[in-house]
């Protein structure tokens, strides 16, 4: 990655100018980085302390971390489907699904691994028996494969996109229109690598969305929406539904929760249903993963 510092004027030290510019970074993690020689001006090795000018070229290079074999942990699990292959959980929102910085443990892989004992290996040591994934604060359906080859299946069907993906958003304000399609692409936000952003055709991947309104509540300026995913995106509904100009209740990267009317107190997006054939028997698994109570003021029309 490489910034070009427009807005430097040789005031500030390199480790502080980029604390600003990358908030995801902490300021401890950017001076480890310029010790280890991932982080050079123009070129040319630097010192957290060296001044940012104007027009300088920052290359930063941030390593993949080495992932640590994830442990088994007693962590509780709604299960909604178990046979020698497949696990199917209702995943709780504030769950990671899998070990990575920051989320050491007391994942949902953890959790899998405890009460299965064994999973798929494709993975990798941190992310054994994981097909797809679901954001840390997304509640609802999740299958991990327990063997090689329910593993092998799966990932096709995700990537042929033969498998159903229905999700349950609530978003803030109303949607002109009671349903439609975002069809577009999505990329790395070009300046806050936390962030998925719309790009232009030619970058990024694409990404399809079906929506529906299912009910509108005018007292708290939101709407419960229905998602059909057609592709898989990091954050694909978040960043849909901003782009429509609805940000989601409780979003706390692409909204701001405090200055929403609907208060929840979470990410208000959850993978309702999930169908796809199973990797032995080819026969359909279709599976509805209850609603959250969260969800209650906006089902008094609607009866999932």
């Amino acid at each position: 990655m490489t910034l070009t510092t427009d807005d430097a004027d040789g005031t500030q030290r390199l480790d502080q100018y980029l604390a600003r510019q990358l908030p995801e970074l902490s300021r401890s993690r950017i001076q480890a980085l310029v010790k280890a020689g991932d982080i050079t001006i123009n070129g040319k090795p630097a010192k957290a302390k060296t001044p940012v000018n104007r027009g300088d070229a920052i290359e930063i290079n941030i390593p993949e971390p080495e992932p640590a074999e994830a442990q088994p942990q007693n962590i509780p699990l709604e299960i909604l489907y178990e046979d020698k292959d497949i696990i199917v959980i209702n995943k709780e929102s504030g769950l990671v699904v899998h070990p990575a910085a920051g989320n050491p443990d007391g994942t949902l892989v953890n959790a899998v691994l405890y009460h299965c004992g064994d999973l798929s290996g494709i993975g990798g040591v941190g992310r054994p028996g994981i097909v797809h994934r679901l954001d840390k604060d997304t509640s609802g359906c999740i299958v991990i494969a327990k063997n090689d080859q329910a593993h092998l299946s799966l990932t096709t069907q995700f990537a042929e996109r033969s498998t159903e993906k229905i999700y349950l958003a609530v978003v803030q304000g109303s949607p002109k229109q009671d349903e439609g399609t975002v069809f577009t692409n999505i990329g790395r936000h070009p300046v806050n690598r936390l962030k998925m952003a719309v790009v232009n055709p030619g970058s990024g991947k694409s990404a399809i969305t079906d929506w529906k309104v299912l009910q509108r509540d005018p007292s708290t300026d939101s709407s419960l929406v229905m998602c059909t995913l057609h592709t898989g995106r990091t954050h694909q509904i978040r960043v849909h539904m901003l782009h429509l100009g609805h940000p989601l209740i409780g979003d706390p990267i692409y909204a701001k929760p405090a200055r929403q009317k609907a208060q929840t107190g979470r990410l208000m997006l959850h993978a309702w249903k999930l169908a796809f054939d199973h990797p032995a028997t080819g026969e359909r698994i279709s599976l509805q993963a209850p609603v959250p109570p969260e969800y209650t003021p906006w089902l008094d029309h609607f009866n999932p």
